[in-house]
This record gives C-alpha cells, structure tokens and sequence, in this order.
C-alpha cells in the first residue's frame, strides 16, 4: 500500500523528500475502556481512586493496583487543582495501562523539581517516575494528560 501512494505521487522525486505514516487503528470495546467524570472537588480524589482500583480488579490486574491508585491521584489532583471542568478519568486496558485525565484548560503541565520543603509540585514528577511513559494531547476543548503503565506477564501455566 505504501509503495502504491508513494508510486502514485509526483514522478521525480529526487528533489524533494517524502514521509509517509500509514497507521492501523482499533476501537477498543466497552470491555477495555472505562471512562468517569469527576466532579471539581478535592475531596472526589478519594472516590475516583477506589473506582480505579475497582476496576483493575474487574480486569484482574490488582499487581497494578498501587502504582495506578498514585498516578491517577497526581493527574485527578492537578486537572482539579489547576486546569478547569470539565474533568473524566479514562483507564485503557490494552497490552498496557494507559490512564488518562482531560480537563477543560489547554494550560499544558510542565515538569518540575520542587525544593525541599516545598509542599507541593512533585506530582508529576512522581508519574513521570512510575509510568513507562507520558505525555499531554492538546484538543479542542482541553487537553488530555496520559501515563502507560506496563503490565506484568501473567504467570506461566
């Protein structure tokens, strides 16, 4: 298929450079998502996290339990914190965990060290140290901040 565009384009390409991206894409089913919108009170932290560790268990994933609880009170506690409402906690199961928080500020998170004795500002120091990656999406309405987890290999049968 790629040779087919690429053939299809201008005929002398030797003076000008081509990238082309071709990417397959699922839908994933109710089975694997599971998405909760949250309510701007700090106090709904707690809520949303059981509901996370709930749900891990649903998908029999409790050894992530711990490092999932941490990271989605980080991204839950900032997008109330800092960005604005609407807020939805999105958990995708797939060959890793991704947990995602969108909120309604298009205010992109910066990563910092904070000092000693400050109280606060390592939040997403700590999901940049416990997720195998990250990152933030900017859309229309927001952005979405996003950690995936790698999961553990089920034991051998």
């Amino acid at each position: 298929m790629c040779d087919h565009v690429l053939n299809m384009m201008a005929d002398d390409r030797s003076e000008d450079d081509a990238a082309l991206v071709i990417a397959r894409i699922q839908e994933l089913d109710s089975m694997h998502v599971a998405t909760w919108d949250v309510s701007e009170d700090l106090s709904e932290v707690a809520h949303v996290r059981d509901l996370a560790t709930s749900q891990l268990a649903d998908w029999d994933l409790e050894e992530s339990a711990f490092t999932t609880e941490l990271i989605v009170s980080e991204l839950v506690t900032n997008a109330i914190r800092y960005g604005k409402g609407p807020v939805r906690l999105r958990l995708i199961r797939q060959d890793t965990l991704t947990c995602e928080v969108s909120d309604g500020s298009n205010t992109a998170p910066h990563l910092r060290r904070a000092r000693m004795f400050d109280e606060g500002g390592r939040g997403l120091l700590i999901v940049a140290q416990l997720a195998e990656r990250w990152g933030t999406r900017q859309r229309l309405d927001g952005k979405t901040i996003w950690a995936e987890l790698r999961l553990q290999e089920p034991p051998a049968k």
